[in-house]
């Protein structure tokens, strides 16, 4: 995949779009995309360790970058967790991996989804936005041989826009199908 072609496109096309659209005064308040995070949680994985090191090697192979397992901040005795037990996985994404994993995204791995009709359109408020996808078999990277259990994962695009019309903007230009495309 060329990355330097969704950059460029961002550059050339859709960050002059936007300073159009918003009526900017500096090319500095164009929204950009920082990073986008990837996180599983494995709350099964209390009981078996090697979940872990499994969504691990999943989230390395999906993203091209090492993911890191995260750990419990404190003790819940209903969840049989303990402080500093792994619960979950998770990778940051920035500059060219994170255009690549955004270009596989939008064109390879979201069409996959059975019965897809586009995703929600709800933002937190700050121009930020969580996809939530069920199933790791969406990727191409992943052989559904080895697969031993489906996991979903969350991923977060976070941008530098000041408010969810903005952020839904640019995140609509660089090729989201977001639902219904009206206004955020």
């Amino acid at each position: 995949m060329n990355t330097a072609q969704l950059k460029k496109q961002y550059v050339e096309v859709i960050a002059p779009a936007l300073m159009k659209q918003f009526n900017y005064t500096s090319p500095m308040q164009i929204p950009a995309l920082k990073k986008i995070v990837i996180n599983q949680g494995i709350g099964d994985a209390t009981q078996e360790k090697k979940l872990i090191d499994v969504a691990v090697n999943e989230l390395t192979t999906i993203t091209g970058q090492k993911a890191v397992a995260t750990y419990s901040k404190k003790d819940i005795a209903n969840f049989k967790l303990r402080k500093k037990m792994p619960i979950g996985v998770m990778v940051t994404l920035r500059r060219e991996r994170m255009y690549e994993f955004l270009e596989k995204l939008v064109r390879v791995a979201l069409p996959r989804i059975r019965d897809f009709k586009g995703i929600e359109t709800k933002f937190d408020g700050r121009g930020n936005y969580t996809l939530g996808i069920d199933e790791q078999i969406i990727f191409p990277e992943i052989n559904l041989d080895t697969i031993e259990r489906i996991q979903g994962m969350n991923i977060t695009f976070v941008t530098s826009a000041n408010t969810d019309e903005e952020g839904f903007a640019l995140l609509k230009a660089f090729g989201l199908p977001f639902k219904n495309a009206k206004n955020a």
